[in-house]
Parts: structure tokens; C-alpha cells; sequence
């Protein structure tokens, strides 16, 4: 894989990765996996001269975006259909009408007619997008404009089907034909259906709402940098230095898994995607080093899903939240560190348990990448510092600072190439090395414009189905009547800190529901635009809030029954899905704890903290997490039973709370287990002697 490119570092040996393990899932395997569950996986075959067009076309479409972005001052009655008019376009050229429907060049009629339909709505509207303004209201006397914004509708909503699926295609009909009763309903049926069109279509109160703005200006600049970065190496670099670190450790490939896995996934934030790439390393290693199946594949879903929440990148979702927030993107990532720490750390405290309690090793130094030779790679974490660079300095605009990033990634891609065209040479004596670095760096580029088209396409539509989610929303007034709702509800209970909490889960159980199969960006885009806005007229500060939203639409992705980077996991690992399932979501208790403190707790943020109050925050936090993940693996120095797990579970949820009564009850509690767990240690040696 292109993740994999190796430069000069000293990767892990063939033998150490389980590349000939018949119990590892194959590409294939994987593959199939993929296509049954990720909608993202179910693609064309476009083979020949038709592929060779629709690559240079992605190319061109991934270049466009960049130059309009960075470049061109458009008007958004203009910019933004031309760019929902593009995604149908190369959206239906890629994605078929079933699963797993692998005819090559093959395009039934039906689907030529939504290619030239589809988009040619969203193109008719940004040539007539003058006239849509003046027309403003009076839009709905004109019957053509009307059968126009409904075929573009149409369009979007089967394209959602494809690529995106049922969940949030289920939440926006639902909405859609609630606003049409809202409106009017059967009463005067046409008048309330070309109400709803117009509002849907012909207003930035529906699909060109604030999540496609987002999307066209932020989210495909950084998935079209990402797709560069990745093939610069960076990849291979952070599991060649994980691997440095924690490799000799006690159940070291595990802990690698974690590690690599945290730094891959927070750059591209795509929690599959980064279970696929780095899974086909770190899981035939668990698995030889002696961790059960379901396990493996849990540790490498759960670390690849929370790098959407390890600073200061986070799958680009730092830069929207400040755009969403009205923030700068220093403070973003400030308020983000704790939280990650604690789900990191909670998952490398249960691969370590994990590890003590089955007696596994880790792998010999003399077979781990040395220090030294991964010094002489750094530079590949270029790209990244200047882009984090430049934004915490406001230099440039997002947009800018990561156009720029992409030619500095570029520049580093070819310090590798032309070492291996200099190799190439060497060994082959013919070509020039200027000849095959400029073949390799052509190619890359292209690649890259290519992998970020395609990758921009099932989030800009999961963005603009947002955008009517979020106009159904406003529209009816239903964001008044569920926040009444879930008010209502909560306060049947009298106390006020159990009535927060039925609140506070009646929403993770939204983000849950609605970030199910969606990507992580379009994800934040969704929760922001329904469900934070619920929590911050419940008096939740604004940054909890989005936090809180955004932690839990990620962990939909481990979140059994639809728990897509599990079942990627598990496809490697030739594992039960649903059991992979199961144990990632243990492993990542964190993300579903930490959420409720800091929404009732807003100081575990780091928000308006002194230093000696921030590192109390930080050290007992990190101790609760440890009781926590001892109490679900049952074991610190020896087995623990029953009743220490719950003495455990509750010293460390004690800790995890920021007050000082707590900390203190919480610190005793898991200091006497502790004790009890040595003690009880030393009197069973002699006895087993």
C-alpha cells in the first residue's frame, strides 16, 4: 500500500509482521469485509481508457477545489452547487446502484440518466443563481425551478444510499416528511412540497447550509493534503518509531498498534481507512506475540478510531470545531489533550494488564528499527509542522496553510524518491535519476489529486444530507421541541445531577444513531449542526458541548451493531465482528466516560485553569483511568476478584470526577486494592511453592 512506502528506516522483519500467518485475514478477506459493511468500499471497476479519463478527471476536480479555495472569491449561490454538482457527478461515476456489483466498465442506463440529471440540477442553479436571488420566494411560482431543485434532491439522496447508507438517509426522510406535514402537508399539496424544495434547495437553510460551506472551504483541502501525506511515508515512519518505543515492552506489538495507530489515525481521519492500513501490520503481530484474535483487532479499531480525538491534528476536525466554536485553533487542541491522553492511556493500561496477565513478551531489540536510522526520517514530519505551524501563528487561512502544507509534502516525497531513483541507478545502470524522480513525483501527485477527489465524495454528501437534516431542524422548529423534549424527560427525575445525566445520554444515544457509517468530518458536522445545540441550552458551556458530541458520534464507529473499524479489525484478524465489537468498545471506556465529566465538570478541558489545579486535573484523571481499565481486565499484579473490580470501577470513576472529595475517596479506594493485591501475591507464591 501506498501507507507503506519504504524509505530508508529499518523496517519491522517480514517474519515479524505475519505476512504468511493463515490465520490473518488476506487483502481479499479484508476486502470483502469492506464491501459488505462500508458503503465507501462498494465501487465501479472502471478499467481501460475510461478509467484513464475519470482519474484525470478526479485530478482535475481535486486540483479545482484547491485553486477555488485557496484562490478565487466566488459567490456561494455559485461556488457551492457547482461543487454538490461535482460530487454527483463523480459520486454516480464511482459508486453502482448495488452491492458488490464488480462488471467492469459497466454503467446501466438508469445511472446514466441520474449522471446527467443529478448534476446537471446543481449546474443549472449555479448559472441561474442571479436569478434565484431575485427571485427569492417568488422562485416557487416557476414550476421548471421546482422539478429542477426535486430531481437535485432526488439525485443527493440516492447518492447518500450508495456511499454513505441507511442511517442518516433513515433520519433525513423522517425529517423531510415531518417538514412537509409541518408546513401544510396534504392541505395544498403542491404549495408545501415546493415549499419544502425551495427551502431544501434554494436557500443555505438546507443543502447548501453551513456543512457543505464547511466542507467546500475546509474539509476537502485537508482530505486532499492528507492523501499526499500519506504518500510521503509518514505512514511506515510512525510505526517504525512505535515500534522503537514500546516494541521490547511486555505485549509490545499491541502497545505499538496503539501508538502507531493514534499518530496514522490523526492524520487520516478515517478511522476504517487507518484500521486497514496500519491494521495489516500491528494485528499479525499481536496475534503471533500470543493476544487473542478478538482482542487484536479490538486494540488496532479502537486506537485507529481515537486518533480523530489525538491533538493537534485530529482528522482535521481541530480546525472545524474552530471555525464552529468562533475559536482559535490553538485553544482547540489545548482543550483536547487531556481527553485523549485519558483514552490513549486507558487502552495502553488494558494491553498492558492484557499482556502481564497471559505472560506475553515483547519483540527482541535486535529485530526493532533503531533510533538512529529513524532519526535520518524526521524530516518526513515536515508537512505537519508548518501546517501547525501557520495556524497557530494565523499566518495564513486554514485553506492556505494546508495548500502550502501539500507542496511541502511534496517537497518531501522527493527526498525519498531520489534516493531510491539514486539506488535504481546504481543498481540497474541505465535511466537518469532526475528522469525517475520526476516519472515517481508525477505519479504521486496524481495519485494524491486522485485519492482526495474520490475521498472528498462521501463526506461532501454526508455534509450536504447534514445540511437538510439541519434545515429540517430550523425550519419546523423541532430543535426547540426536542430540546422541551429531552427537558422534559430528564426533569421526571427530580434530582438535578440524574436528570443532566438521562439528558446528557438520551444525546449520545443521537451522535451514536446518527454517526453510524458516516466519516469522522461530515460526522462533527452533523453533531454540531443538531445535537451540541441541544446540550448548550441545557446550560452546558459551548466547548463541552461540541466535545461531547463529537466524542460520541467517533465512537459509532466501534459502537456494535454497526461498528465499521471493528469490522475491519476483525476481517484481519479472522476474528468474530461482533466480539471485536465488544472488546473495542471496552477498550475505549474512556471516550465514553470522559465525555460525561467534562460536560458536568468543564475544568478535566483545561478551561481557565491554573497550573497546580490543571496538573491535579491531569494526575488523578489518568489514575482513575487506570482503575477503570484494571476493572475491566481484572487484574493489576494478580486476578482480581469481583469485588475489587467494583472497588476499582468506582475509585477510578471517583478520580476521573475533577473535585477534590472525590479525588480523595477515589485515590484510598484504588491505593487499598492495590495493597490488597500485593499482599494477596506474596501468600499465594509460597502456597504454590
Amino acid at each position: 500500500m501506498a501507507l507503506f512506502k519504504k524509505h530508508k528506516t529499518e523496517p519491522v522483519p517480514p517474519e515479524d509482521t505475519g505476512a504468511h500467518d493463515t490465520s490473518v485475514g488476506t487483502a481479499a478477506d479484508v476486502e470483502a469485509v469492506m464491501k459488505k459493511y462500508d458503503r465507501e468500499s462498494n465501487t465501479r471497476v472502471w478499467e481501460g481508457l475510461p478509467k484513464l479519463v475519470i482519474r484525470w478527471l478526479m485530478v482535475a476536480f481535486s486540483a479545482y477545489c484547491i485553486i477555488d479555495t485557496v484562490f478565487l472569491s466566488t459567490r456561494q449561490e455559485v461556488r457551492l452547487p457547482m461543487f454538490v454538482g461535482l460530487i454527483l457527478l463523480f459520486g454516480f461515476l464511482t459508486f453502482p446502484a448495488k452491492k458488490g456489483d464488480e462488471r467492469v466498465n459497466h454503467m446501466p442506463w438508469y445511472d446514466i440518466v441520474l449522471l446527467i440529471a443529478g448534476p446537471g440540477a446543481y449546474f443549472f442553479y449555479a448559472v441561474n443563481a442571479q436569478n434565484v436571488v431575485q427571485m427569492s420566494a417568488r422562485v416557487m411560482q416557476n414550476d421548471l425551478y421546482m422539478i429542477i431543485g426535486l430531481i437535485g434532491i432526488l439525485a443527493l439522496v440516492e447518492l447518500c444510499r450508495r456511499c454513505v447508507g441507511l442511517p442518516i438517509l433513515c433520519v433525513a426522510g423522517v425529517l423531510l416528511v415531518y417538514t412537509f406535514f409541518n408546513l401544510g402537508g396534504s392541505a395544498d399539496f403542491k404549495m408545501t412540497l415546493y415549499q419544502v424544495i425551495r427551502t431544501m434547495f434554494y436557500t443555505f437553510n438546507g443543502i447548501f447550509g453551513g456543512p457543505i460551506s464547511v466542507c467546500a472551504k475546509f474539509i476537502v483541502v485537508f482530505i486532499i493534503f492528507g492523501a499526499f501525506l500519506e504518500r510521503t511515508g509518514i505512514a511506515q515512519f510512525f510505526i517504525n518509531l512505535a515500534n522503537a518505543v514500546a516494541g521490547a515492552a511486555p505485549g509490545g506489538p499491541a502497545k505499538v498498534a496503539v501508538i502507531s495507530s493514534a499518530l496514522c489515525g490523526m492524520v487520516s481521519g478515517s478511522s476504517v481507512g487507518n484500521t486497514v492500513t496500519t491494521g495489516s501490520v500491528t494485528i499479525p503481530m499481536m496475534k503471533k506475540t500470543g493476544y487473542k484474535p478478538e482482542f487484536a483487532g479490538a486494540v488496532e479499531a479502537a486506537a485507529s478510531t481515537g486518533g480523530q480525538i489525538m491533538p493537534p491534528i485530529m482528522g482535521a476536525a481541530a480546525f472545524l470545531m474552530a471555525e464552529y466554536m468562533g475559536v482559535t485553533y490553538g485553544q482547540v487542541t489545548l482543550w483536547a489533550i487531556l481527553p485523549a491522553v485519558l483514552y490513549f492511556g486507558g487502552i495502553f493500561i488494558s494491553v498492558h494488564l492484557e499482556a502481564k496477565k497471559l505472560g506475553l513478551k515483547g519483540i527482541p531489540r535486535s529485530e526493532l528499527p533503531r533510533f538512529k536510522y529513524l532519526i535520518r526520517n524526521v524530516y518526513l514530519l515536515l508537512p505537519l509542522v508548518f501546517l501547525i505551524w501557520m495556524v497557530t501563528a494565523n499566518i495564513r487561512s486554514l485553506q492556505f496553510s494546508a495548500a502550502i502544507a501539500i507542496l511541502i509534502s511534496i517537497a518531501v516525497s522527493l527526498v525519498g524518491t531520489i534516493c531510491d531513483a539514486s539506488a535504481e541507478v546504481r543498481e540497474t545502470k541505465t535511466g537518469s535519476v532526475a528522469g525517475i524522480t520526476a516519472k515517481k513525483t508525477g505519479r504521486m501527485i496524481l495519485d494524491s489529486l486522485e485519492a482526495g477527489g474520490k475521498g472528498s465524495i462521501t463526506v461532501a454528501v454526508a455534509c450536504a444530507m447534514a445540511g437538510m437534516i439541519a434545515g429540517c431542524i430550523t425550519v419546523t422548529g423541532l430543535a426547540s421541541k426536542l430540546i422541551s423534549g429531552v427537558i422534559a424527560i430528564s426533569s421526571a427525575i427530580p434530582n438535578p445531577t440524574l436528570s443532566l445525566l438521562l439528558a446528557l445520554f438520551l444525546t449520545m444515544l443521537c451522535c451514536i444513531v446518527l454517526g453510524m457509517g458516516v466519516p469522522t468530518t461530515a460526522n462533527y458536522c452533523i453533531m454540531a449542526s443538531t445535537c451540541a445545540p441541544i446540550l448548550i441550552t441545557l446550560g452546558i458551556p459551548k466547548v463541552a458541548a461540541h466535545f461531547f458530541v463529537f466524542y460520541f458520534g467517533i465512537v459509532a464507529d466501534i459502537t456494535p451493531p454497526v461498528a465499521l473499524a471493528a469490522y475491519a479489525g476483525s476481517a484481519i484478524a479472522k476474528s468474530d465482528p461482533m466480539k471485536t465489537g465488544i472488546n473495542a468498545t471496552k477498550l475505549a471506556i474512556a471516550a465514553f466516560i470522559v465525555p460525561y465529566i467534562f460536560a458536568m465538570n468543564p475544568s478535566m478541558l483545561l478551561m481557565d485553569q491554573g497550573v497546580l489545579a490543571a496538573i491535579q486535573v491531569i494526575i488523578t484523571s489518568c489514575l482513575g483511568i487506570f482503575g477503570i481499565a484494571a476493572a475491566l481486565e481484572g487484574y493489576i499484579v494478580t486476578r482480581a476478584p469481583w469485588w475489587q473490580r467494583i472497588l476499582l470501577a468506582a475509585g477510578g470513576l471517583c478520580l476521573i470526577d475533577p473535585e477534590f472529595m472525590t479525588d480523595v475517596v477515589g485515590v484510598a479506594v484504588i491505593v487499598v486494592v492495590i495493597v490488597l493485591q500485593i499482599v494477596l501475591r506474596k501468600h499465594s507464591k509460597p502456597a504454590a511453592a
